[in-house]
């Protein structure tokens, strides 16, 4: 019997299978995202919220499964990774002026050698148990905003304001300013 057999939904009506048919796979990160989004839907009903944020300072599976699950994604500008190697998450929404960070307990199920049943034991966990939290009353980041773009010098292509470097009076975009300037 497969870990999330006994699981049939969580909150909006996603089935978990949904979810690890997105991901590709099933895994121990995959299930923690799972469990970090029922954390943000229980306490803040993100999947609903017009104006939600996720800040991941992992870039583990369970990124996908928030993504899935939420409704934050890269591309809307409103799921942020923060490369800081935690298991851990901010949900925020904008029109509220709310949210929590979300630390997973590392700790929890460890001294579980076989997978699945280590998916298992997540699955079937209280949230308490697997996360704690912080409540957030400031934006952890602020809203995505639209830039003039500038043709890089060297290799001439469109790149946002924000991300072009001078050297030398010429303006590149990061990669190629990696290439004039040695002490990167």
């Amino acid at each position: 019997m497969l870990p999330w057999s006994g699981v049939k939904k969580i909150g909006g009506g996603f089935r978990i299978d949904d979810t690890i048919a997105f991901h590709g796979h099933s895994c121990p990160g995959l299930t923690i995202g799972i469990r970090a989004s029922e954390l943000a839907m229980e306490k803040m009903d993100i999947q609903n919220a017009e104006n939600p944020v996720c800040v991941s300072e992992t870039d583990m599976c369970g990124v996908d499964a928030i993504q899935f699950l939420t409704g934050c994604s890269f591309g809307k500008g409103n799921l942020i990774h923060r490369d800081y190697g935690k298991s851990a998450f901010t949900f925020y929404d904008r029109d509220m002026q709310k949210g929590f960070r979300a630390v997973f307990n590392n700790d929890f199920a460890r001294d579980e050698s076989d997978r699945d049943n280590r998916i298992k034991r997540l699955l079937e966990a209280d949230l308490s148990d697997l996360f704690s939290t912080e409540e957030v009353t400031v934006p952890p980041v602020r809203p995505a905003r639209i830039l003039k773009s500038i043709p890089c010098d060297a290799c001439h292509e469109m790149t946002m304001e924000s991300r072009i470097r001078l050297f030398d009076g010429k303006s590149f975009c990061i990669p190629c300013f990696k290439n004039v300037e040695q002490k990167i």
